[in-house]
């Protein structure tokens, strides 16, 4: 731990602006002075208590409900009090600055502060105490930030089920796996006298085969978790007037794009984000692609294409009732050879034929086709993008991660690779496949945090609202 992981913190809970109830809340080691000051009284642990919080001249600022939680059963694993009041800022504001002024008065029995070095918390410091003090794993932590932030009902219950120990459950599975093949394979290393086979008679290959085999479920639902909490970036491009901001106000279901005749009415991006079964989309309507003159369309089509570099996918919009004009086909190959060379490999191109109701024969021979006005073709192109996502239909068991997580178990995937060409080798390939088993345990804990740096920690923790 860190010396400001010593410190007792106190911060508002609740979100910021006016509210029925709003929170302050407390954490320490040896707060009990500090309720008694507060509340006047002590408390019994865990019961709501209703009283007045008092000021230094032990004057009501506000009545509500105080809760005391006696370290280790709390939170954080450390003394909490919270003190439940109005949730008006002001008095938020004069609950913690009050926290903050007791908690530097002088206990007139030791003659000290009551609770030396009280601060306000700073981002996710409150979880971070419950994560340094094992209340809850790295996984867990996250999974909060994620319940808090969760954009759809999915994601949401998949946070949920993170934050109850879905997630951290298998990745501890895993570990425990990992650490008895090491075992067996260091037995080996160790003893290389006893005639012994340890790794022959405990099946090291089937261990082994095992582990890869699970490991590929676990990464499956991983990478489902971190669609449901990242979502896609979908970009919609074309020449003007193709019905981009159509398409765009189609899958919002709202007018959020203006929408005229007139060529080049889309001068900025517009993004809205949608949900397709739980997952995210966030679609970004883009000016439509030409040469133009004009100043402003030049910055807004400039703005496009970096929002098209940018994107996880892109529908690339055609207009089906220009496809006899020549010079419309020639542009749209430009722009199609464009996004050929400015988009990677990995990111698809969906083309998107456009205005099927305005054409007696509305089909293409080629990508999707589908009327933005009147809805026609609409849930094929929702299915679409969710299979360029990867997004397969939820298992009920799927938890919520991240693309840390992701990263994480693709590292091990490829170390157990590394391990079974090893195996598959001599014996004098042990001490590598040793080491190899030992790096995949590595990026395994990793997730959970029981191998990680102080530099990671503050990446993730720093991301949190303060108060949680």
């Amino acid at each position: 731990m860190l010396a400001r992981h010593q410190d007792p913190i106190a911060a508002i809970a609740t979100a910021p602006g006016r509210g029925a109830v709003g929170i302050v809340r407390v954490s320490g080691k040896n707060i009990g002075t500090l309720v008694q000051t507060l509340c006047g009284r002590q408390l019994k642990p865990r019961e709501a208590t209703y009283t007045a919080f008092l000021d230094s001249a032990g004057l009501a600022i506000d009545q509500g409900l105080a809760i005391y939680f006696p370290a280790p059963h709390s939170f954080t694993g450390e003394d909490v009090l919270e003190l439940q009041a109005h949730g008006g800022p002001v008095v938020l504001q004069l609950l913690l600055a009050r926290c903050l002024q007791a908690g530097a008065e002088l206990d007139p029995v030791r003659r000290a502060p009551r609770l030396a070095g009280l601060r306000v918390a700073l981002p996710g410091e409150f979880s971070e105490r419950a994560f340094l003090n094992d209340k809850i794993d790295l996984a867990q932590a996250e999974a909060i930030a994620d319940l808090i932030d969760a954009s759809t009902e999915a994601a949401a219950r998949s946070a949920s089920r993170s934050l109850s120990g879905a997630f951290s459950k298998e990745i501890h599975a895993l570990r425990d796996a990992l650490i008895h093949l090491r075992m067996l394979v260091e037995a080996t290393l160790d003893f290389p006298e006893e005639e012994i086979d340890f790794l022959r008679q405990a099946d090291a290959h089937g261990q082994l085969a095992k582990l890869q085999q699970t490991l590929q479920t676990v990464l499956q639902r991983a990478r489902q978790g971190a669609l449901l909490r990242e979502g896609i970036k979908v970009v919609i491009a074309g020449q003007p007037n193709a019905g981009k901001s159509s398409l765009l106000n189609a899958l919002a279901g709202a007018e959020l794009a203006i929408v005229t005749p007139v060529a080049g009415t889309t001068r900025d991006k517009v993004q809205q984000t949608i949900q397709i079964e739980g997952v995210p989309v966030h679609v970004i309507d883009t000016a439509g692609l030409r040469d133009s003159e004009d100043e402003v369309e030049k910055i807004g089509i400039a703005r496009a294409w970096d929002a098209i570099e940018g994107a996880d996918a892109v529908l690339f919009l055609h207009d089906l009732t220009r496809m006899d004009a020549v010079n419309y086909i020639a542009d749209d190959e430009v722009i199609a050879a464009t996004l050929a060379q400015k988009l990677p490999s990995s990111v698809p191109v969906i083309d998107v034929w456009n205005k099927a109701d305005a054409i007696a024969a509305p089909h293409h021979e080629a990508g999707l086709t589908l009327s933005a006005k009147t809805g026609v073709g609409l849930d094929a192109l929702r299915r679409r993008l969710l299979a360029v996502a990867g997004w397969q239909s939820a298992p009920e068991g799927v938890y919520i991660a991240r693309e840390r997580h992701v990263q994480a178990l693709r590292r091990v995937d490829a170390h157990l690779l590394q391990a079974r060409a090893h195996l598959d080798a001599n014996a004098q390939s042990l001490d590598l496949l040793a080491e190899e088993l030992r790096l995949a345990q590595n990026a395994v804990s990793e997730i959970t945090g029981e191998f990680t740096s102080d530099d990671l920690l503050g990446v993730i923790f720093s991301q949190f609202c303060i108060g949680k």
